[in-house]
């Protein structure tokens, strides 16, 4: 799927004047160019499906003896997303995603790119981690993974309840994460 940068000038535009606005005023003449410049940055994500970010970036590498019960942990990934409810800006997100390594391992940039591809989407948190979480099983074979995010949600510190020190934490945990509360135990105490 391409995004449509016309069809979202052409929205851009309406909302500017149902907003009452003139959208061919000086300050806003160009905004609806801009604005569809950047969702196709920021939407990058919706472009591909998981499996096609798992191809993307699933470079991996044979595991170092011993790396089967040895855990990774990658932390304070910072990404951003947009709410799917309000198109509301998700921000000081940080994740942090963990595995056991099988027979292989993946490069650590990989799992920050993943990261930020799969946020940038309209998304909810909780599916954030469970798309990294899917995507890092399918690329390293390892059904033992954990995703941890905590983030701002502006239509929770912007509008509505104007809360402006809460953030969200999710968790996906799968295989030994899920099922061992010692692994669990050591990768909250580890993250949070």
């Amino acid at each position: 799927m391409a995004i449509d940068k016309d069809k979202i000038k052409e929205h851009v535009r309406g909302i500017l004047e149902a907003l009452g606005d003139d959208p061919d005023r000086e300050g806003l003449k160009d905004t609806p160019d801009r604005v569809a410049r950047m969702y196709e940055e920021v939407f990058e994500g919706m472009n591909y499906s998981n499996d096609e970010i798992a191809e993307m970036f699933g470079k991996t590498f044979e595991s170092p003896e011993r790396a089967s019960r040895d855990m990774v942990l990658l932390k304070d990934i910072e990404v951003f997303s947009y709410c799917e409810h309000h198109i509301a800006l998700m921000y000081d997100m940080t994740v942090a995603v963990a595995y056991i390594p099988r027979d292989r391992v993946i490069g650590l940039s990989k799992i920050v790119r993943i990261a930020d591809m799969v946020a940038k989407r309209l998304q909810l948190q909780e599916r954030i981690g469970a798309d990294i979480a899917y995507i890092m099983e399918k690329v390293t074979n390892s059904p033992d993974v954990a995703v941890i995010i905590k983030g701002k949600h502006s239509c929770v510190t912007a509008r509505g309840i104007k809360n402006m020190p809460s953030h969200t934490v999710t968790t996906t945990l799968r295989g030994a994460f899920e099922t061992d509360p010692a692994l669990r135990s050591e990768i909250m105490s580890a993250v949070l």
